[in-house]
């Protein structure tokens, strides 16, 4: 179906022009119409939009919109009035339309079986000149004739109803006879009409069998009306050679297209072309004018297209051997492009719905394929143009210019069909070629972080130029192929990228992009399982590193806390939490945090020294709260890359954020008997002296992780009840004492021991303490009571020259202050005389002395001044004293923990591991009796897993102890051991 035509812009300029030469001429017969300088440009417009044929004359070659439309209307109404002459208002019409149409020629009506191009028949030439119509034109008023003789053929047509007139069609007849109603549709008997004036053999019979009489009989009546018409000896018009038209035509197809073959102005125009394309398809003659187009193209590109390159390519190089034949390229397109215009009506109509024939545009890919692309001479210079230019690209030696070639160049190659079968290899054998080469030199000059950086560069390169230039997945996909083999699959790569020394240099300087980098190409060939080794490696020795170093020893939780933070860090960060590195990092913490080595940290023993210093920054956390662990907090957090200010946050969500990373450090040592032997002493120390942070972090941790520890917890509950039952008694009997007596009973077996110390108690204190004993003892008889009174404290009430103050302070610090009671300030007491008061050792006194003469709190004064006490210091009260607190609390210098505590923990945890190790080899043979070496060790080694793994030596050694003792004996010639009832 055509398109709906265009009105060109000028079109209703030109009508309007050519108004106003036809009123001129109809004023001046004398005078002749004058055409309009463009009409003859909008023939296609008129005809296909009012469906108007070309004519013998008039303005233009063609018959105007206004002439065709009244001729059309002239004929219906003559029609109308000869068969209906009693419609009078039409006469009245007819004189209105020949008094201001009668200067206007009538429209020629068709031929009665004539053929023309639109029933089907066979086209005419346009130059040449058409038969002469039958239909002679007249004017309007002529061929309609007046509304007077209209009336007179009427009422002729009456006085003679039976008698039918013939219509003849000469030229030299004016009026035409007027029949009545009733002879058109009332046939007396059969008539024949003659249609051709007596000149031609051609009649028109009619055949009638009855006649009813009726004035208007209906078109559905079987009794009346004609019923069979029959033209005989019917004249066709002569028709042309079509040979000859076909000729014609190709001729001038053959000459527009050597025309455009050579960029030349085509000598017909595009419609006339169009047109004769048309009408060789409508006449079966699409198959040879297809093949005489495919011979005129072929013939076409090897002459101007293909000749001119190959002259070109003994002077040019590769590059500009394919900038050639790109732009040949574009030039033939743009031509195929006309050329399909012409043609379209052949490509849409035959080329479309042949199975086995190329379109027009196939067609012409397909030549320049095979006479240019596929030219011996031309193939290998384009190839290597094309992959030059890729090099270039690579080597950043490429322009602008080159880079919009090469994105033409992909374009043609796609759409040529010849980038799978010909670009495609050849740039995935150079590139491999260039990969490799670069590979070996990047590997041999850098390090692994600067290989690792380059290798990621490299490969975003290659996968962005894919997509800029348009280069196919499948080359994209090969290409990213040849880059990880070449650079991460081969085993000299791999060698390299998992070097341990180099890993664990890029972990100790927290370079993580380039570990991220690193992780990112072993992924691409799933090789991250193999960065397990080097990781565990790292792990160990940094972390042993940490754990054995006796100098920085104080530093050791924090330091492993900072290091635990960075493995999770570079975990998440750089290694996309990998199932199998979070093992190793858990594995490899684990392993080093339960080394054991006999050095002088453990004093001899293989206690692992980790617990040690997990107990102690617990009991530093909780002991101080947030200004104690202040510090190392701020250490944590800045490893880390966090907030280092905490002075904001809540005190117990610190003192439990902490709490947190330090057990989690705890989950990892095997053998809580050290751990619980510190934490326990300074649990103890804790509750005693109330000095704990935070009573649920006190219980998460003892409770919590060593069960044997919550006997202590219960006692300090039992203790509260116990007072307020004391209190209760004292209010009942009335003998109520001076001062308010808290006593905390606690069990032997579940608290660590302490050293009793000699102290001269005040007689009130010791006379409340005497009541109490004596309540206690009511209640649980045979039981005995030992006083501590190292961990006691106690508050003071003090009448200061500068004010009132409430001091809480510990047993000893209280002992010494009474000493000052009834005292001026100027009178002083010597250091003996204090010692003798009190009965406290050198080492106590000095240090109770030092905490109330010379810490922040001077209640006392000292002379000579200076932060040490010495024998010949004298102690007077300070008169001068002031704080705006009224509550006040002075801390007893804590002694800090001596060799010989720690080294006496240390063997005392050893030599209770030793017991339980006998105790499960006795176990063991017990349910056993007989057993061999290996054996005996394996299960002994099951049984006492869950408080540490023990060494194969040591376990040989109770062994021995066991025979020495006589609870199992060695076997005789064998490997075994037998146990003695």
């Amino acid at each position: 179906m055509e398109p709906h035509p265009t009105r060109p812009a000028d079109a209703t300029f030109l009508f309007a022009q050519y108004n106003e030469e036809k009123r001129r001429v109809d004023l001046d017969p004398s005078q002749t119409l004058r055409k309009p300088g463009r009409l003859d440009e909008h023939e296609t417009y008129y005809r296909q939009m009012f469906g108007l044929r070309p004519r013998e004359t008039g303005l233009g070659g063609f018959e105007p919109l206004q002439e065709r439309a009244m001729a059309g209307v002239a004929w219906f109404l003559r029609v109308m009035v000869t068969v209906v002459p009693a419609l009078t208002p039409l006469n009245e019409l007819l004189a209105f339309i020949s008094k201001y149409f009668s200067p206007m020629e009538t429209a020629s009506m068709p031929r009665p079986g004539s053929l023309n191009e639109r029933s089907g028949g066979k086209p005419r030439d346009r130059k040449s000149k058409p038969p002469q119509s039958h239909y002679q034109q007249r004017s309007l008023s002529e061929s309609l004739g007046t509304s007077q003789s209209s009336q007179q053929s009427s009422e002729a047509a009456q006085d003679s109803p039976s008698k039918r007139p013939k219509t003849s069609h000469s030229p030299s007849q004016q009026t035409p006879e007027i029949m009545t109603v009733n002879e058109m549709y009332n046939f007396a008997k059969p008539n024949h009409v003659d249609l051709t004036n007596g000149n031609g053999p051609a009649t028109m019979t009619t055949v009638q069998k009855r006649s009813t009489g009726m004035a208007r009989p209906s078109n559905t009546a079987t009794e009346s009306g004609p019923k069979r018409l029959i033209v005989k000896n019917l004249r066709k018009a002569p028709r042309s050679d079509p040979e000859k038209y076909i000729n014609h035509v190709w001729t001038q197809l053959d000459a527009a297209l050597s025309a455009i073959l050579v960029d030349e102005k085509i000598p017909y125009s595009n419609e006339e072309l169009y047109r004769g394309v048309e009408n060789l398809c409508r006449q079966g003659r699409a198959s040879p004018l297809f093949k005489s187009l495919c011979e005129k193209c072929r013939q076409g590109i090897s002459n101007h297209v293909e000749k001119p390159l190959v002259a070109k390519a003994s002077t040019l190089d590769n590059t500009g051997i394919l900038r050639a034949v790109t732009e040949a390229w574009n030039t033939w397109t743009r031509r195929l492009k006309t050329i399909r215009s012409i043609f379209f009506f052949l490509d849409r109509s035959y080329l479309l719905h042949s199975p086995s024939l190329p379109l027009i545009e196939e067609m012409g890919t397909k030549e320049f394929r095979t006479q240019v692309f596929s030219h011996p001479t031309l193939r290998p210079q384009i190839l290597s143009g094309a992959c030059e230019l890729v090099t270039a690209d690579r080597q950043g030696e490429q322009d602008q210019s080159s880079n919009d070639l090469l994105l033409k160049v992909i374009g043609m190659f796609h759409t040529l069909s010849v980038y799978t079968s010909d670009f495609e290899p050849e740039l995935l054998a150079r590139s491999s070629s260039y990969i490799a080469t670069w590979s070996d030199q990047k590997a041999d000059t850098l390090d692994l972080a600067g290989y690792i950086d380059e290798s990621q560069k490299l490969i975003e390169l290659e996968l962005r130029r894919c997509d800029h230039f348009g280069l196919d997945s499948t080359t994209r996909k090969s290409l990213e192929t040849y880059l990880e083999d070449l650079l991460v699959d081969q085993p000299d790569r791999q060698k390299k990228l998992l070097n341990t020394v180099d890993i664990s240099r890029l972990l100790q300087e927290d370079a993580r992009d380039a570990l991220k980098q690193l992780y990112g190409l072993l992924q691409r060939r799933d090789l991250c399982e193999k960065l397990r080794m080097p990781f565990e490696s790292y792990i160990s020795d940094q972390g042993s590193q940490i754990v054995f170093d006796e100098a920085r020893e104080q530093e050791m939780i924090v330091r492993l806390l900072v290091f635990k933070k960075k493995l999770d860090l570079v975990w998440e960060n750089c290694f996309a939490m990998h199932e199998g590195l979070g093992h190793s990092l858990r594995e490899a913490f684990e392993a080093f945090i339960n080394k054991s080595k006999r050095s002088n940290m453990t004093w001899g023993t293989d206690n692992p020294k980790p617990g040690e210093m997990i107990a102690k920054h617990v009991d530093m956390i909780l002991k101080g709260g947030l200004k104690g662990m202040a510090a190392n907090t701020a250490t944590v957090k800045v490893a880390s890359n966090e907030d280092a200010d905490v002075s904001g946050e809540d005190e117990d969500v610190e003192i439990n954020k902490q709490l947190d990373q330090v057990l989690e450090l705890f989950r990892f040592v095997h053998g809580k008997a050290v751990f619980e032997a510190f934490y326990k002493r300074d649990l103890a120390r804790r509750l005693l002296l109330n000095r704990s942070a935070s009573a649920d972090a006190e219980k998460k941790c003892g409770a919590g992780f060593t069960h044997n520890l919550e006997q202590m917890f219960k006692d300090i509950g039992l203790a509260k009840e116990q007072v307020a039952s004391f209190k209760s008694m004292l209010e009942e009997s009335g003998n109520k004492p001076r001062i308010d007596l808290n006593v905390s009973v606690l069990s032997a077996s579940a608290w660590p021991s302490y050293p009793d110390v000699p102290l001269i108690v005040p007689r009130d204190v010791q006379q409340a303490a005497s009541v109490f004993e004596q309540h206690y003892k009511v209640k649980h008889s045979g039981r005995r009571l030992t006083w501590k009174h190292s961990l006691a404290h106690c508050q003071l009430k003090a009448n200061l020259p500068k004010g009132n103050k409430e001091l809480v302070v510990s047993s000893y610090q209280a002992v010494v202050l009474l000493l000052f009671k009834d005292r001026s300030a100027n009178n002083e007491v010597p250091y003996n005389e204090i010692q003798a008061a009190t009965g406290l050792d050198d080492i106590e006194l000095k240090r109770t002395l030092q905490s109330l003469a010379c810490a922040k709190y001077r209640i006392l004064s000292k002379t000579p001044k200076g932060k040490d006490v010495n024998d010949t210091d004298t102690f007077s009260l300070n008169n001068n004293f002031s704080d705006p607190k009224y509550r006040i609390k002075i801390n007893l210098i804590q002694a800090k923990e001596t060799k010989e505590e720690n080294k006496e923990t240390h063997e005392r945890v050893a030599a209770d591991r030793a017991y339980e190790t006998q105790a499960a080899i006795v176990r063991i043979m017990k349910a056993r009796k007989t057993i061999t070496h290996a054996e005996l060790v394996m299960e002994v080694v099951g049984a006492t897993k869950s408080r540490g793994v023990l060494d194969a030596g040591d376990i040989k050694k109770n062994i021995e102890k066991l025979i020495e003792k006589e609870y199992m004996e060695r076997e005789e010639g064998r490997n075994a051991y037998s146990y003695l009832a």
